[in-house]
């Protein structure tokens, strides 16, 4: 079951460019780290509610967001929904119609998450992620 929006990606090749406009915006930086299997480096910035903006960075040359950096430049991502299973979610939503990215989750950029990446082509182009926490770290 999709429990909630965790938050929303953006694509960019200067986190650090984007870190005045995160602080004009009101959010402050809670968490960052790598996600090595698609080669990004993940920030997540978030106001006083937690919600959550992820800036999302090349590490290497053939990382996950390369292409789309070269192609369409920075600018939204993806958006990424925490889920309690996700493998059912997965299967749920391959069904439903959306392209499957990723062939089974990966290790995502915060401690403990796992993701899973698949893409709804119509109506929307959208990238979507999906994220589960271990249940003890997140509600």
């Amino acid at each position: 079951m999709i429990v909630r929006i965790d938050h929303v990606g953006f694509a960019t090749d200067d986190p650090a460019g984007l870190a005045g406009l995160m602080t004009d915006l009101g959010l402050g930086l809670t968490d960052e780290g790598t996600a090595d299997e698609y080669g990004v480096a993940c920030e997540f910035w978030c106001d006083p509610k937690g919600t959550a903006l992820e800036l999302v960075s090349p590490t290497r040359d053939d990382s996950a967001i390369a292409g789309r950096l070269a192609g369409a430049g920075p600018g939204l991502y993806h958006l990424a929904l925490e889920v309690d299973d996700l493998e059912s979610e997965m299967d749920r939503l391959r069904g439903a119609g959306l392209l499957q990215v990723d062939r089974q989750p990966c290790q995502g950029a915060r401690p403990g998450m796992r993701v899973a990446f698949l893409y709804a082509r119509r109506p929307a182009g959208l990238l979507v992620e999906l994220v589960q926490y271990p249940a003890t770290t997140r509600s």
